[in-house]
Order: C-alpha cells, then structure tokens, then sequence
C-alpha cells in the first residue's frame, strides 16, 4: 500500500469528534424521554395502588364492624389489633398510602372516610385520593 491509500484508509476508519457529539446528544435526549414517560407510569401506579389500599381498609372496617356489634373503629390503628387467638385485620404499614404517608380517616354517621394525601404529601388538594 502506498501513503495516499494508507492516509485514506486512516481518514475513513473510526468515528469523527462531532458523529461521537451527536450520539452522546441522542443518547441523551432518549435517556430524558424515557425517565418522563417512566416516571409517569410510576405516579399512575401509585395512584392504583392506593386506590386498592383504600378498598382493602373498607373492608377491614366492615368486618370490625361485624365483630363488634356495627361499631366502626375510633381509629384506622384499631384494626391493627389482634388478640391472643386472632391477628389484627391489617399490617401497620397498611395504614399508609404508597408514598408512605399515613391515610386520613374521618367518621361521620354510619360513614368513613378515607383520604389519601397523592402525589403532592398534601391533605385537601386537587391531588387527593379518597374512597
């Protein structure tokens, strides 16, 4: 091989600063995209899942109710409580919502509610998730 075929061969080997520049750019934008579209999904599970969690304690406060003559419970930690015989209707960490903050729960009546604070950690916005 002579020098100008060696010097074209070099010349066409390999990548260019700018081709590496711009797939490092291009990385970097799908890299932000896909975090925006996971990080929704993952709000959106949360959101179903404390959905659920909310439905699991209705529940938990129908059968309280049942063992105890249609009482509802003072508190949501009420049905914590097991005896030497039977555990408690729900884990601790049931009473709180998949943020890890802890539900709110009000009685009116015959009536509960049940109140997550979402996304936000804050109880009385637009945000909140209730039965």
């Amino acid at each position: 091989m002579n020098e100008k075929s060696m010097k074209k061969l070099r010349r066409q080997s390999g990548f260019t600063l700018v081709e590496l520049l711009m797939v490092v750019c291009i990385l970097g934008i799908l890299y932000a995209g896909a975090k925006l579209v996971l990080s929704g999904q993952d709000n959106e599970t949360r959101i179903t899942v404390t959905r659920g969690s909310i439905s699991t304690i209705e529940q938990a406060i129908d059968i309280y109710s049942m063992k105890h003559g249609g009482k509802l419970p003072e508190s949501l930690e009420e049905l914590t409580i097991g005896t030497d015989n039977e555990p408690g209707l729900l884990k601790e960490s049931a009473l709180n919502d998949s943020w890890g903050t802890p539900f709110s729960y009000t009685r009116s009546g015959r009536k509960v509610k049940i109140v997550s604070a979402g996304p936000d950690f804050e109880l009385g916005t637009d945000d909140d998730i209730t039965n």
